[in-house]
C-alpha cells in the first residue's frame, strides 16, 4: 500500500490540497464524467481526472476517494483549493496523462 503523502514525494507528483496525507491509496479509478464517477469510483481509490471545477471536491466526497489526481498539468482555482482543503479531500497534481499515471500506481499500490 501507499499512503497519499508517500505518492507526493514521488518525482512528477504535487500536492495541492494534502488535509488527510495518510489516507492508503488501495485501487484506480479514472473518469472525467462526474456523475459517472459518483457511482463508480470506490472508497480509498485515487481518482484521476482532468476535471477542474468545484464539483470535483463534492464528487471526491461523496465517494470517500483517498486522492484526486489532476493530469496533464490541470491546475485548480483557489477557491476549489480551500473547499478541497475545508473538505479534507487531497488533491495531486501531475503533468502525466491519466494512462502515464495509471501504469506507474500499478506498479506501486
Amino acid at each position: 500500500m501507499m499512503t497519499v503523502k508517500q505518492l507526493t514525494l514521488h518525482q512528477g507528483f504535487t500536492a495541492v490540497s494534502l488535509p488527510e496525507p495518510d489516507r492508503e491509496i488501495k485501487n484506480v479509478y479514472i473518469g472525467d464524467l462526474l456523475s459517472w464517477v459518483m457511482g463508480k469510483a470506490q472508497q480509498d481509490d485515487a481518482w484521476i481526472t482532468i476535471m477542474s471545477n468545484i464539483n470535483v471536491v463534492a464528487v471526491a466526497s461523496l465517494s470517500d476517494t483517498a486522492c484526486v489526481i489532476l493530469a496533464e498539468g490541470v491546475i485548480l482555482d483557489e477557491n476549489t483549493i480551500l473547499a478541497a482543503k475545508n473538505k479534507g479531500i487531497n488533491i495531486i497534481s501531475t503533468p502525466q496523462s491519466a494512462y502515464q499515471v495509471a501504469k506507474y500506481l500499478a506498479t506501486v499500490i
